[in-house]
């Protein structure tokens, strides 16, 4: 099929899937639009299970949690957001620097 006509389309066709200028490839924005989704997941689970819990987030905590782009600090902190006792311990432990 390679070098035939139907092949030639077929290369056409798949090269339109994969690619669209200046945009990169279907799978790298699939994947860049997930990781920005589950850091927006991330933050707002934070600020959520702070807020049920009532400890109240400060200006600079939330700056600090918002401003985060690293996903698996978000997700330490999410954990973390079940336990403690105040906002700002989110970033105690570990050398969190973010």
């Amino acid at each position: 099929m390679a070098g035939s006509p139907a092949g030639e389309k077929l290369r056409e066709i798949m090269s339109f899937v994969s690619y669209f200028p200046g945009r990169g490839t279907v799978r790298e924005t699939a994947y860049l639009e997930g990781k920005a989704q589950g850091r927006a997941e991330g933050v707002k689970g934070i600020l959520s299970v702070l807020e049920v819990r009532g400890i109240p987030v400060s200006d600079g905590v939330r700056e600090r949690i918002v401003s985060c782009t690293d996903v698996e600090r978000l997700d330490m902190w999410l954990e973390r957001s079940r336990t403690v006792a105040h906002a700002e311990e989110l970033f105690a432990e570990g050398g969190d620097s973010d």
